[in-house]
Order: structure tokens, then C-alpha cells, then sequence
């Protein structure tokens, strides 16, 4: 690709836009809507912008950025990738058993190749789709990607973009679907440069990230595009299978097309364009049904959403723990409610948000991903425990054999399948000194409100707290983690054998339960948990 190739950056305000490369700066030409047009000696020319003889900038549309999120950016085709997954097809949600990995943490090498390297792993677990955590370039070597700012480019120490090109195309030919994490409700604090080209943010509104994400403000429209073509580029361009969209409730948008509506639209055109089934499952603590109702019934057409109540109700019961949410949950009644609907908060009065919350579902449970473990669930503890570490092996497969006998979709958490030793703790890898001390402090403050010391709180910013939150595939060798391994594995051999167990019929799950124990029965599927251990 040695010939001359346009560029073009959108940057309403700016009264001049240079077009900076090895070769010098050449002046761009505005074409009077904020748009301004340029042309690259050749398509993998390193470049930037910069605005009104400002300092050199990253493409916000940036498709590769070898240097990190603050160097020049290059260009990416993922279509000139020999793909190989001609003709492969998604199981639908209503079969599905999803995993999900950060990619960083799930094998030795930490990257897409290393995903790939255990892919006959999954396979013979059972799954059907494999969930990344976001992959859109973020500051540093390591992090979890909820930090992303270069959300066309792929973070290049996971492999890059060619790395998930190989990656994808290996679970397809594999039968395995991909699902991508994205972040559209805010960006990371280091290398967000999108302010500096037009009305990305609202200051109309201010969230725990800053402003809003300018969904319904002035000057909006290009913004929903920038975002709508992303989700385009993924989905169409990495041939991904779905995507999960993170914290829609965090969402500032008053429209009378809600965003999440468009993008349902615009997904389901494409969907019939490349012909192969796509989903969007979003992330809500809304507890509203509209979420995942047709946008014919005047929802938001979402595919699918997490519900967290089963979740907090197993927890609560099997931990213990009532502090921050758990407080609205605890003892088996909450457990048996949240088999018998995602939403346990459905319209009545929650502690935790002083009011009323939810609403009632009548969505079936294909449109829900329900489970005993995620990377926030996990992550999101002083010490990155998993559900085992608290409440023991014997209880941690109770609470699986609940989600994976639920009307939900399963899904589990990388490493949950074998009980691995492994923490899963938040850790980042910014650069400026001042935003890793801040990091640091600010996860002190929020697990104060659980009752947690902060001598407990491993160290983000350490990255000792990276290399304890890899994978020990090693484990797989020892008796008592083969024996939780083989446990899980007959769990999702049955779930996909039996047709009661993938229904979706809330109705059709009959619950029994007291102080000391839940009854569950399914068809001709049975639980009992008693103690905190399963038969």
C-alpha cells in the first residue's frame, strides 16, 4: 500500500489544521462542516494532526498506535488479514455459554497468541463464546481497558491488531464466537485528546469520570457517529460476533432517538449486510426491561443485558458480606427470586439507593447474562478474592451450578472453572506520577465503604499486582483443581444437552426454600443447596 492516501479529522472550532508527518506539516482543507482533508505519501506514513499550531496529536480515529496512546498513529486495514472463518455462524444467545478473559492476565504470554494457545481448553469446557475485556489502546503496558482513549486502535503489547485478527479467526474456525468489551460512557484521564478536537463532552453533566460523553448536547450528531462507526469497525471489520457495552446507565441522553436505540438500528442493517448473526449486550443496573425490548415495542432493541442481582444474591448468601449493595440482598429468599427473574430490585424498595428501583421483568431469560463471578465482581475487591477464596470450593460450585442451570445465559470468569489461586485485582499503568498516586488513594477511599482496611488494598499502580493476577495454568495438574475443572464441565455438558435448561421460561422454574436451604427444579433437572454445598 505505497500510493497516496486520504485523511481527514473532524475539528469544528479550529481555525487551522495541519497534517504533521516525518516529512513536515501541510495544511489541511476545511470543507466548510468541521471536517478538514489531507492526503498521506503513502498509506502506512506515521502521522498526526495538530490544531491552531498546537502540539502534534493522535488521529481521534486512530487505527493503529504502535508508540502508545500519545505518539503518531498509523493506518490499519483488518480486511487485508487472510481471513479464514468464511461461512461461521454465532450459536444464539439462547444456546450460549460465554467466558469471559482479560487478555493480559489469561496466559503466560499475556497476548492474543497466548489466548489462542488454550483455545482447546474452552473448547472442551464447553463455552460458546469468548468475552474479551476491552482491547482499545490504553496508557502503559497493563491495565484493565476501562481506561481506553485510542478506541480504533487495538492495544498493540496484546498483539496488535494483526494479533486479533489471528485471534478471532482462530475461535472461529474453532466454532467459538467473540464478544468485545467497549467504553462509551467515558474515556481514560491519560492521552484523551478528544476534547481538544470539538464537543466530545458535555459540561452540562458531570459524572465520576468527568464530564459526560456529549450524547444529546450541541453538536452531538458527529459525536454518536464517532461512536457508531466504532462499534462498525469491530463488528464489521474484526468480524466480531458482539459487543458488551459497558455502564448504558452512565449514558447522558435525553434524545428522542436514544443512542442505544440507533445503535440497535444501525447494528441490525449491518447484521444483514455481512449476513451472519451480531449482538449488543449492555451493561444496566437500571432493572428495566425496556433495555432489552424490541425497538418494535418501543425498547432499546439491546440483545441481551448483565443482570448483577443473582449475582449480589448468591454472594450476600454464601459470603456473608451485607456492606454497600449486598445490603439489599442475603439469606436464600433473594437467591430464589433471582432465579425465577434477573431483576431481585424489580419496583420494590432498595436499601443500598434509598428508594424505589427496578421494575418487573417480562423478558425471557435469553435476553439476560447472568453469573456467580466477573472481573468487576472479582476486581473490585481490596484483594481481588475470587468466590471461592471467601465462601470455599463447596459453595463456589454451588453458586455455579445455580447460573448454569438458571433460564440466564452463563457466563464465567477466567480461571473460575478450575477454583485457580489467582487473585483478579485492579491494577493500571499510567505514566503521570500525580494520576497513579490519585488511582491509588481513590481505591483506599471506595473500599473504605465496605468495612475493607486499606493495608488489604493491593496497589494498582504496583505491577506485582498484574503478575499475581495472571493465570497458573499449572493448576490444571493437581487433583483439587481437575476436580472442580471436571465438576464445571459436566455442569455445561448438561446445560447443553437438556432443552429445559436453555428454554428461557422464568414461569417454568419451581423454588423451594428456608433458612437452611434451596430447592431448584427444572424440568427434570434438580439443585439442592444445603450449607453451602450442592447435589
Amino acid at each position: 500500500m505505497s500510493d497516496p492516501t486520504p485523511v481527514w479529522v473532524w475539528a469544528p472550532a479550529a481555525q487551522k489544521v495541519d497534517l504533521v508527518t516525518d516529512a513536515g506539516r501541510r495544511s489541511m482543507s476545511p470543507d466548510g462542516d468541521g471536517h478538514w482533508w489531507g492526503q498521506l505519501p503513502t498509506f502506512d506514513t506515521p502521522y498526526g494532526f495538530s490544531l491552531d499550531g498546537g502540539p502534534t496529536r493522535p488521529d481521534p480515529r486512530a487505527e493503529r498506535l504502535s508508540d502508545g496512546v500519545h505518539g503518531p498513529c498509523r493506518r490499519f486495514d483488518p480486511g487485508t488479514f487472510h481471513w479464514n472463518d468464511q461461512g461461521f455462524r454465532a450459536v444464539p444467545l439462547s444456546a450460549a455459554v460465554i467466558y469471559e478473559l482479560h487478555v493480559g492476565t489469561f496466559s503466560t504470554e499475556g497476548t492474543f497468541d497466548g489466548v489462542v494457545s488454550h483455545l482447546d481448553h474452552l473448547i472442551d469446557l464447553g463455552v460458546t463464546h469468548v468475552e474479551l475485556m476491552p482491547v482499545a489502546s490504553f496508557p502503559g503496558q497493563h491495565g484493565w481497558g476501562y481506561d481506553g482513549v485510542g478506541l480504533f486502535a487495538v492495544h498493540e503489547p496484546y498483539g496488535g491488531p494483526e494479533g486479533l485478527c489471528r485471534m478471532v479467526d482462530a475461535c472461529h474456525r474453532r466454532g467459538l464466537g467473540v464478544i468485545l468489551d467497549v467504553v462509551y460512557n467515558h474515556l481514560g484521564p491519560e492521552g484523551n485528546y478528544l476534547a481538544e478536537f470539538g464537543p466530545y463532552f458535555t459540561d452540562r453533566v458531570h459524572t465520576p469520570w468527568g464530564n459526560a460523553v456529549n450524547l444529546d448536547d450541541r453538536g452531538c450528531e458527529p459525536v454518536r457517529r464517532f461512536f457508531l462507526d466504532n462499534v462498525r469497525w469491530w463488528l464489521e471489520g474484526f468480524h466480531l460476533d458482539g459487543l458488551r457495552l459497558d455502564a448504558v446507565h452512565a449514558f447522558e441522553d435525553r434524545s428522542a432517538l436514544p443512542f442505544l436505540e440507533q445503535m440497535s438500528c444501525e447494528v441490525a442493517a449491518l447484521e444483514a449486510q455481512v449476513g451472519r448473526p451480531l449482538v449488543l449486550i449492555a451493561e444496566s443496573d437500571l432493572n428495566d426491561p425496556r433495555m432489552v425490548r424490541p425497538r418494535q415495542a418501543h425498547g432499546l432493541g439491546m440483545d441481551a443485558q448483565w443482570a448483577d442481582d443473582l449475582h449480589h444474591a448468591l454472594h450476600a448468601q454464601l459470603t456473608g458480606e451485607d456492606a454497600g449493595y449486598y445490603q439489599d440482598f442475603g439469606g436464600w429468599g433473594p437467591v430464589a427470586k433471582g432465579l425465577r427473574s434477573p431483576y431481585v430490585i424489580d419496583g420494590v424498595h432498595s436499601s443500598f439507593r434509598q428508594r424505589r428501583h427496578g421494575r418487573p421483568n417480562d423478558a425471557p431469560g435469553h435476553r439476560f447474562v447472568v453469573y456467580a463471578q466477573t472481573h468487576d465482581q472479582v476486581g473490585n475487591r481490596a484483594a481481588g478474592e475470587r468466590l471461592h477464596q471467601l465462601c470455599g470450593v463447596e459453595g463456589a460450585l454451588a453458586a455455579a451450578a445455580l447460573v448454569l442451570t438458571s433460564p440466564g445465559v452463563p457466563m464465567l470468569f477466567m480461571g473460575e472453572e478450575w477454583a485457580a489461586s489467582s487473585p483478579f485485582a485492579f491494577f493500571c499503568d499510567f505514566e503521570d506520577p500525580k494520576l497513579r498516586r490519585a488511582v491509588r488513594d481513590g481505591r483506599r477511599r471506595e473500599f473504605a465503604a465496605f468495612g475493607w482496611s486499606p493495608d488489604r488494598v493491593l496497589d494498582p499502580v504496583d505491577p506485582s499486582t498484574f503478575e499475581q493476577s495472571r493465570l497458573d495454568w499449572t493448576e490444571l495438574e493437581r487433583p483439587e483443581h481437575s476436580r472442580v475443572l471436571e465438576a464445571y464441565r459436566t455442569l455445561v455438558r448438561l446445560r447443553r444437552r437438556l432443552p429445559e435448561l436453555t428454554d428461557g421460561d422464568w414461569s417454568a422454574v419451581e423454588v423451594d426454600w428456608s433458612e437452611r436451604h434451596l430447592r431448584v427444579r427444572r424440568g427434570r433437572v434438580r439443585v439442592a443447596v444445603a450449607s453451602s454445598e450442592v447435589t
